[in-house]
């Protein structure tokens, strides 16, 4: 726990440095350990950083903390910066990706339990109802995109109202992949035009086919596919570790800035550390 908290905090700062970012000489808390705070609480609070920040006080990580108002108002200010980190750590994952062979899936982010749709405030309207298929099951939310390697580690991510289906989700991935990339998908992501595309750009869409698809894939590719895809349910399984019950926050850019600490959270886990 304390290689990782100063790990985080290490990476933090260097990036910031990187980006020639400097703190007003006024602040109490510099913009790395109000993001240290930040990841610090999806990685091991679930999100609470009222705990995080009590943690690293009592500690000594961070002798001079926050109070709750200001820290919430300092971390909202800094909001792009994780979007920043977990594209610099997903392009350290690529590298060490030799079978440069990636993983797509979504996974449901409930916003809250099915009966209290209609008191539910941050999210308004039909178009946050989703199902899981694979639950079968609904869910009223958000629907998290995840790109990741065949290891697990995630090198992009975006989130869509519930509704969005997989296959449409597809054309707002930026698919920023090495040459000869192969994409592993389940068969909602069977899309002809777009696997033209991205063959031209010398990258492979090799989604799961149906019975009826007009482009079969021999057996061999088959339990390849089905293979790789344990990746993907790594990542997801190892997320939802980290994911409370209940995403407790206030307003909708709350609850999402929340669920991007927690993809960051899952990119620090498999980093080696």
């Amino acid at each position: 726990m304390d290689s990782q908290i100063i790990a985080v905090y290490c990476l933090c700062d260097d990036l910031l440095k990187a980006m020639h970012q400097r703190d007003d000489v006024q602040c109490q808390m510099s913009d790395a350990e109000v993001m240290t705070v930040a990841i610090v609480a999806a990685l091991y609070f679930g999100g609470n950083f009222a705990l995080a920040c009590q943690m690293l006080h009592k500690q000594g990580y961070m002798p001079r903390m926050l109070e709750k108002s200001r820290f919430n108002r300092r971390l909202h200010r800094i909001k792009p910066l994780f979007l920043t980190l977990f594209a610099y750590l997903g392009e350290t994952f690529k590298p060490l990706n030799e079978a440069s062979v990636y993983v797509i899936d979504t996974f449901p982010i409930a916003a809250c339990d099915n009966y209290r749709i209609r008191r539910l405030r941050r999210y308004r309207g039909e178009v946050y109802r989703g199902r899981q298929a694979s639950k079968k099951r609904y869910f009223y939310g958000l629907k998290l995109h995840l790109l990741v390697t065949v290891q697990a580690e995630p090198v992009e991510f975006f989130l869509t109202p519930g509704s969005c289906s997989d296959v449409a989700g597809l054309d707002f991935f930026d698919f920023d992949l090495p040459t000869g990339a192969q994409i592993i998908g389940d068969k909602a992501y069977n899309d002809y035009e777009l696997e033209d595309v991205l063959h031209e750009a010398e990258l492979y869409l090799l989604p799961l086919r149906k019975r009826n698809s007009k482009r079969p894939v021999p057996p061999w590719l088959h339990y390849l596919q089905a293979h790789y895809r344990k990746a993907v349910e790594t990542a997801g399984s190892l997320l939802e570790r980290l994911l409370p019950k209940h995403i407790h926050a206030v307003t909708a850019q709350g609850f999402e800035l929340k669920v991007v600490l927690f993809v960051v959270a899952l990119s620090f886990n498999r980093l080696p550390i």
